[in-house]
């Protein structure tokens, strides 16, 4: 049986047909004909063109590592005949993938180097571009977004000099990727624009080249906050993605794209992402699986999941994808000069005007004022970041910077001040369709109000309540019901009751108060730090509305015991 559906007699297919056939069912998306006409082929002649084709297809079906054995095989056959350029094409492939896919960078600056070496060894001017592009991608990955510029405008010139749709594309989604970090974000969203219309336009010549500039798209949206954006070129992709499947085959894109519904409020879907990210990053190196498992915990943060979160990060101390979550845990456990030291590390390595530094200076914001020591410089700091937030037009930049100026505000016992700011921010996360910080935001908003505009105060409390509700986060709800208790408002949850509300931890802590322990007591008991105990005492008695350690004892022996007595 030929791969046309006819049979044939016992003369052998000829192997160049075949690889033509196959090489069309690749382009096609027809990825379970290319498949086995790529392995027939190979079965009568291993040659670099079956196995450079066989090793694409496994990266479609998302088998990357036997996709990098092939495409390493191809590279080796390419050279022992003599054939620089594919051999160059097979080294820029392998470049990529072992930097998007697998997050090897040792691997990745090998096969850049040796892609390099090939063109200038055998003036291969034609590919020059491409080698620019791999640069360009490897740059931004270390942080170095102006390189990163440098060599995505080189790429874009070969490209037009060449006429070369594939690279001109790659490379304008490349060049609007390093402007957006760099927090040129209108200019650098107008190229990925420009590159993901003419990807999904027909422009192209191969189906890589709507994956690469997806994800492009789709990481700087995430990190730009803009979301909107994100999820209507995600619309204008589905066409493409039930054709041949998935663009976001990438685990840091999968990984990105599920932060994008996390913040919009889509939990659930955000949640399969990111599993689905984990999942492809299975055989990747520790720092792309970090980054998946580092957004997964920030998600269980939000659901109050907090142990979950815990066990999440426990390897990554040192990853810097996880620096704010690892951060927040810190807080959250009562420990902010840790937090703050984790914080202050990162935001010298990323630098304090950009994207990421927004989320990790609002959380060192909150650090400083819990452990009651702010640096002279922080205000300062934050308002230059609001102001690059207002003029790149990177509005999660402006609203974060925003709210975190509220936050200084309340701690200078600034209340006109602290309202203006807050007020700021809620537009701007309004617009930018992210719940749950607009429900943070109207929160802070109610603690600050409530002094002067009780009625006010109460009403924005209980809507940031029910959003939480609706949301389901646990720990913010908690915080919105405890707050309404403290006006004098009765404010039931409708998510868990009771000892339900409690982490594993939080009830542990409980049923130790209930034994008449002291603070030292416990953390003897628990090997933590006193510190810990007095948060998870606070976060008990804030959770289940008790004024105070006897109260907690009491309830705990009052409910424990019904437990107990259940059938």
């Amino acid at each position: 049986m030929n791969y046309d559906g006819r049979v044939e007699g016992a003369a052998e297919v000829d192997t160049m047909a075949l690889l033509r056939r196959a090489q069309e069912a690749l382009q096609r998306g027809d990825w379970s004909a290319a498949k086995e006409r790529f392995e027939v082929a190979l079965e009568q002649e291993e040659s670099g063109e079956a196995l450079f084709g066989l090793g694409a297809v496994l990266w479609w079906l998302g088998e990357t590592e036997a996709s990098v054995r092939y495409q390493e095989r191809a590279y080796a056959a390419f050279r022992r005949r003599l054939d620089p350029t594919q051999a160059t094409l097979a080294a820029v492939d392998l470049c990529l993938t072992y930097l998007a896919s697998l997050g090897n960078h040792a691997a990745c600056r090998g096969w850049l180097a040796r892609a390099a070496r090939l063109v200038e060894d055998f003036e291969l001017a034609p590919l020059r571009g491409w080698v620019s592009l791999c640069r360009a991608h490897v740059a931004e990955d270390e942080d170095d977004a102006a390189s990163a510029e440098r060599w995505a405008r080189e790429a874009h010139q070969a490209a037009r000099e060449l006429a070369d749709r594939d690279l001109e594309l790659c490379a304008l989604g490349a060049l609007g990727s390093a402007l957006v970090t760099m927090g040129r974000v209108k200019e650098g969203a107008e190229l990925l624009d420009e590159a993901m219309a003419g990807s999904l336009g027909g422009e192209v010549d191969t189906l890589e080249t709507v994956v690469m500039t997806s994800c492009c798209t789709i990481i700087s949206c995430s990190r730009a906050g803009d979301f909107t954006r994100a999820r209507q070129w995600v619309r204008a992709a589905d066409e493409f993605n039930r054709r041949y499947g998935s663009p976001h085959l990438y685990a840091v894109c999968r990984a990105h794209y599920g932060s994008v519904l996390f913040a919009s409020g889509r939990w659930q879907d955000a949640e399969a992402e990111l599993l689905a990210a984990l999942k492809i990053a299975e055989g990747a190196e520790p720092a792309l699986r970090g980054e998946a498992l580092a957004k997964l915990a920030e998600l269980r943060l939000a659901q109050g999941r907090v142990e979950e979160a815990e066990r999440l990060v426990g390897g990554l101390s040192d990853q810097p994808a996880a620096a704010y979550v690892v951060a927040a845990l810190h807080l959250i456990r009562g420990e902010p000069a840790v937090a703050a030291s984790i914080l202050e590390r990162r935001l010298g390595e990323v630098g304090w005007e950009c994207l990421e530094a927004a989320a990790l200076v609002e959380l060192l914001v909150e650090a400083s004022v819990e452990r009651g020591n702010v640096p002279d410089d922080l205000a300062g700091r934050i308002r230059r970041l609001a102001q690059l937030g207002e003029d790149s037009g990177c509005q999660a930049m402006a609203a974060r910077a925003e709210r975190a100026l509220g936050r200084l505000a309340v701690a200078d016992g600034d209340a006109r001040g602290t309202v203006g700011h807050m007020e700021r921010a809620l537009s701007a996360f309004r617009r930018l369709g992210m719940p749950l910080e607009i429900e943070r935001t109207r929160l802070l908003l109610a603690t600050t109000l409530a002094a002067e505009a009780r009625e006010v105060a109460t009403a924005e409390a209980k809507r940031a309540l029910a959003g939480f509700e609706q949301l389901g986060a646990g720990c913010d709800a908690d915080a919105a019901a405890a707050f309404l208790r403290s006006l004098g408002v009765k404010a039931a949850r409708t998510g868990p009751k009771g000892l339900g509300l409690l982490t594993k931890r939080e009830r542990e802590v409980l049923e130790l108060l209930a034994e008449g322990l002291s603070n030292p007591q416990i953390a003897e008991r628990l090997v933590v730090s006193r510190k810990t105990v007095e948060h998870h005492v606070r976060r008990v008695l804030s959770k289940l509305g008790l004024r105070g350690r006897a109260e907690a004892a009491a309830y705990a022996v009052r409910e424990l015991g019904r437990q107990r007595d259940l059938p």
